[in-house]
């Protein structure tokens, strides 16, 4: 087989070999991970990370647990607030016409993992459905295991899991990829799309096809907002052009339509508790806001100034998927929601005060220090969002700003979706299964 103790199971190697001998590999390196022995390879880092969690919340490795299923009428409710349902005419039409000759079938899935629609070989569906992998079911990876759903949605990129690299055995006959999509507006996470099918299917080919076909419907959702901000801008700019002063038209994400007497920003985060009336916003200071037709319009009040200074922050990365930053000033309070890379850059810099420089961030993210670009790119970001909070030549919080961070209880649940080096570090602070090692699931 090419693999010795020590190497890392390779996708396109095992999808090269007979199924079952391919099988037989993967179930030799589950067996040993879970009796703490040394396995014939070790298994692929986010597979492994997916174990850890599933040992950590005591998920059976051979026995199947389920949440209760949807009802009709729950799954329905559902879909009709759920976006995904505007796309599934470019998910089908980039999907459906090879499912039925590759043996595979189409799984939709909302973002708390709920299977909302599935489409496919018939064959195959009778066959999920003996899986449970049926509309209505709950995939999230803290109830059936790793999978390409739940562990899509827990790590918020595409994941392809082949036989044995299923958590619970009863899946190990599937072979799945899926991709998630997430709202180009603002972020947020609207679930995943995934294909699966017999492990005799599988091919390293099918997670690059699955998550072409995840953008391709993003991009359907952003050519969808700009014609919303257009329409916007049609009703908004007649409206500046009267207005003296300064003021700027939003939609409902804080994206700019239009803007008078201000330079343009292409967004402004726009705190929780929003709505017509005198608000508070961090790069403008005081502002009437008032509702138009798809957003809103901000004017801004020019005799209270620009603001007040940031104080404090408090930086919340205790939830799963729910991360946020929150600022206080004299002026008041605002919340802004992060991206799973804005929590993990956040996280490093609040857990070191005097700073990093971009080498020492891209060293502590990706284990490359040359990867600075990115994190200036990413740094440039997070400060227009925290504007007056963080400074840079290094990188931190401003000398003026208390800093409070909230971690989860367990450390284990620290950014699950992250493999960043210091994150896992931190999240592997404790005495686990593998102990300390964060590179390979057995030392």
């Amino acid at each position: 087989m090419g693999d010795t103790a020590g190497s890392t199971v390779d996708v396109a190697r095992i999808s090269a070999m007979d199924a079952r001998e391919a099988a037989r590999l993967l179930k030799g390196v589950r067996a040993a991970a879970l009796a703490g022995d040394r396995p014939p390879a070790a298994p692929r880092p986010e597979i492994a990370e997916s174990w850890r969690r599933m040992l950590a919340g005591g998920v059976h490795p051979d026995r199947d647990a389920r949440s209760r299923m949807l009802s009709a009428a729950e799954t329905e409710e559902r879909r009709q607030v759920s976006p995904l349902r505007e796309l599934l005419p470019v998910l089908r039409e980039g999907l459906l016409p090879e499912l039925d000759e590759a043996l595979h079938i189409m799984v939709v899935a909302d973002a708390d993992g709920r299977l909302l629609w599935r489409e496919g070989h018939s064959s195959i569906l009778r066959k999920a459905d003996r899986l449970g992998f049926a509309v209505g079911a709950d995939w999230d990876e803290a109830v059936v295991g790793t999978n390409g759903v739940g562990t899509a949605l827990v790590t918020r990129r595409p994941v392809q899991v082949f036989s044995a690299e299923h958590f619970v055995s009863s899946h190990h006959d599937w072979t799945c990829a899926g991709a998630p999509v997430r709202d180009p507006r603002d972020g947020r996470l609207l679930g995943v799309v995934d294909v699966s099918g017999p492990l005799a299917t599988m091919h390293p080919a099918t997670l690059a096809w699955v998550s072409s076909v995840a953008r391709l419907a993003e991009r359907e959702l952003r050519v969808r907002h700009l014609e919303s901000l257009e329409r916007l801008r049609t009703v908004a700019a007649p409206l500046l052009a009267r207005l003296p002063g300064r003021a700027l038209a939003v939609d409902a994400h804080g994206w700019t339509a239009a803007v008078t007497g201000l330079a343009p920003a292409e967004r402004m985060p726009l705190p929780k508790a929003f709505g017509p009336g005198r608000v508070w916003m961090p790069q403008l200071g005081d502002c009437v806001v008032e509702p138009l037709p798809g957003g809103w319009l901000l004017r801004v009040e020019e005799a209270h100034g620009t603001g007040a200074a940031a104080s404090r922050v408090v930086l919340d990365v205790s939830r799963p998927r729910a991360w946020s930053a929150t600022v206080y000033g004299a002026a008041g309070s605002w919340s802004q929601e992060l991206s799973p890379r804005h929590a993990e850059l956040l996280f490093l810099l609040a857990e070191a005060p005097r700073g990093r420089s971009a080498a020492e961030l891209s060293l502590e993210l990706f284990g490359d220090p040359t990867r600075t670009v990115t994190v200036r790119a990413e740094m440039s970001r997070v400060r227009r969002h925290l504007a007056g909070v963080l400074t840079h030549r290094p990188y931190r919080f401003a000398e003026d700003v208390e800093v409070e961070l909230i971690r989860p209880q367990d450390p284990s649940e620290l950014l699950p979706h992250s493999t960043a080096p210091a994150v896992v570090r931190a999240r592997l602070g404790r005495t686990g299964p593998w102990g300390s090692a964060p590179a390979d699931v057995v030392p």
